[in-house]
């Protein structure tokens, strides 16, 4: 995996100064499995506030460049998103992450953001695997996640869809990026 499509740095999101951004990324079309199609401006502050305030969940504008390229959701899967609904492991960490639109798509982009996010996660030595639960219906994720290292463990039924819950030890990763994390 030889891609270097740039730089990519992370930023706390700023729920209200990043909303207007932030909204045209999730309304988007492409962005159809981050469900918030019809979200208007003020959804999209209320949800980034809301996350903002939980002490179990961060929200970071990911920059390429330093361009806000990417959004990029961090959360304890213990108390979020996935409570209740797997066996977690010590270490454990959960991660969403969706790349922004553009009409000048980079080859090799979104594996370098993803890349990007496991390396931001796994900078924290405390984080020992990324667990994630994308929908059963997002084939290209699936395709990333599993060039990135992540295996999956089953499918699962979420209130808002069916997923397929995956995980990524550090070691899987380090394997499959070429010794990165």
């Amino acid at each position: 995996m030889t891609i270097d499509p740039g730089v990519f740095t992370t930023r706390p999101l700023d729920p209200l100064a990043d909303a207007e951004l932030v909204h045209g990324w999730v309304t988007h079309p492409k962005a159809a499995f981050w469900l918030m199609g019809d979200a208007k401006l003020q959804d999209v502050e209320r949800e980034y506030m809301a996350i903002a305030a939980h002490p179990h969940h961060d929200a970071f504008v990911g920059l390429h460049n330093g361009e806000p390229a990417f959004l990029m959701e961090r959360y304890d899967p213990t108390e979020v998103e996935l409570k209740g609904l797997y066996e977690a492991e010590p270490g454990d960490i959960g991660m969403h992450f969706l790349t922004a639109p553009t009409d000048t798509p980079l080859h090799g982009f979104t594996l370098g953001v993803i890349t990007a996010v496991m390396e931001t996660l796994f900078a924290d030595p405390s984080v020992r695997r990324v667990v994630v639960e994308p929908d059963v219906r997002n084939s290209a994720v699936h395709a990333l996640n599993k060039e990135v290292g992540f295996e999956v463990l089953r499918e699962i039924a979420k209130p808002e869809k069916d997923a397929l819950l995956s995980a990524c030890t550090r070691e899987q990763f380090a394997a499959a990026t070429g010794g990165r994390a």
